[in-house]
C-alpha cells in the first residue's frame, strides 16, 4: 500500500477529481467574471469589448462606494461581535449550570434558513404589530422608530439578525477550542492563586489564538460577500441605505441586465476580499509566520 501511495501517478489520479471540481466551480468562474467585466453585455446578446471601462467606472460610482462602505461596516461589526461570542463560550466552557441547554439554544438560528430568519425579523421589526415596537410602546415611547424604513438606522437594524444568525456557529468553534485545552493547566493556575479572569486572559486566550485568527478571517469574508438576508428584508433600501456590494452586484446583473458592469463589481469584490484577508493574516501573524510573508 505504501508503495502504491508513493506513486505519483496514483496521487495524481486521486487528486484529479477534486482539482477538476475546483477548476470548474471556482477558478473558471473567476476567470470568466474578470473577462465579462471587460465587456458591455446584457447577458443574452453579443458582447462588445470595452476594456477597463467598467472597472474605471467604479471609481466614480457613488452607489458602489456606498455599498462598499456598508459591507466594510458590517465586517467591523461582525469582528466586534466575536468578543461577545468568545465571552459566552468562556462562560459555557467553565461548566456552569445549564451550559448544555444554552449551547443548544444558541445553535437554533443555524438550523433555520436565511429566508426564514428574515421573515421572523420582519415581523419583529413591524412598525405596528412587531414585538420590538410593542415593547417600546409599553414602556412609554410614543413614536418608536421605523426600523426598516428609517435610512439612519436600517443598516444597524439589519446587522442585529445577521449577528444573531451566526452566533451559534462561532460559539461552538470557540467552545470546542476551549474544551481542548488540558484541564491540568487550569488546575495548576488555580493552585497558584490565579483568578478566573487571569486564567482566561493569560492561559485560555493565548492557547486558542490560532482559532481566533481563523474566526476573524471567516467573519470578514462572510460579511463582505453577505447578501441573502439583506436582500429579503430590505432589498438594499430604503434609497440604498442598506445596500451592500453583493446586493448591488446582483441588481446590476439581473435587474438592469448590465452583466459587464455587474461582473466588474463582482471581480472587484473578490480582489477586495483577497486583500483584506492578506492584511488580516499579516497583522495577526506571529514572528515565525511573518518570515514566510
Amino acid at each position: 500500500m505504501n508503495h502504491i501511495m508513493s506513486d505519483k501517478r496514483v496521487i495524481a489520479l486521486y487528486t484529479l477529481p477534486a482539482l477538476l471540481i475546483l477548476l470548474v466551480l471556482i477558478y473558471v468562474p473567476i476567470v470568466l467574471t474578470a473577462y465579462y467585466g471587460l465587456m458591455d453585455w446584457d447577458g443574452i446578446g453579443a458582447m462588445t469589448f470595452v476594456g477597463l471601462e467598467n472597472y474605471t467606472a467604479l471609481l466614480s460610482d457613488g452607489m458602489f462606494w456606498r455599498s462598499a462602505y456598508h459591507s466594510l461596516l458590517l465586517a467591523l461589526f461582525s469582528v466586534g461581535s466575536l468578543v461577545l461570542y468568545l465571552a459566552i463560550s468562556l462562560i459555557l466552557a467553565s461548566n456552569v449550570k445549564g451550559a448544555n441547554l444554552f449551547r443548544k439554544i444558541y445553535l437554533i438560528p443555524m438550523l433555520l434558513s436565511s429566508v426564514a430568519i428574515a421573515q421572523l425579523w420582519l415581523r419583529i421589526y413591524h412598525p405596528t404589530n412587531g414585538v420590538m415596537n410593542r415593547f417600546l410602546t409599553s414602556v412609554g415611547i410614543e413614536n418608536p422608530p421605523l426600523w426598516l424604513s428609517d435610512t439612519s438606522i436600517v443598516l444597524f437594524a439589519i446587522f442585529i439578525p445577521i449577528i444573531w444568525q451566526y452566533a451559534g456557529f462561532y460559539i461552538i468553534i470557540y467552545y470546542a477550542a476551549l474544551k481542548n485545552i488540558p484541564a491540568e493547566l487550569e488546575e495548576a493556575a488555580k493552585i497558584d492563586g490565579a483568578t478566573p479572569f487571569q486564567i482566561a486572559y493569560k492561559i485560555k486566550l493565548p492557547l486558542i489564538a490560532g482559532v481566533m485568527k481563523v474566526t476573524v478571517v471567516l467573519a470578514v469574508i462572510g460579511s463582505l460577500k453577505y447578501f441573502d438576508l439583506i436582500y429579503v428584508m430590505t432589498d438594499g433600501g430604503p434609497s440604498g441605505a442598506s445596500e451592500v456590494m453583493a446586493s448591488y452586484m446582483y441588481k446590476l446583473a439581473f435587474r438592469t441586465n448590465d452583466f459587464g458592469y455587474g461582473s466588474a463589481v463582482g471581480f472587484f469584490l473578490l480582489v477586495l476580499i483577497l486583500i483584506v484577508t492578506y492584511l488580516i493574516r499579516r497583522a495577526t501573524a506571529s514572528k515565525e509566520d511573518q518570515v514566510q510573508y
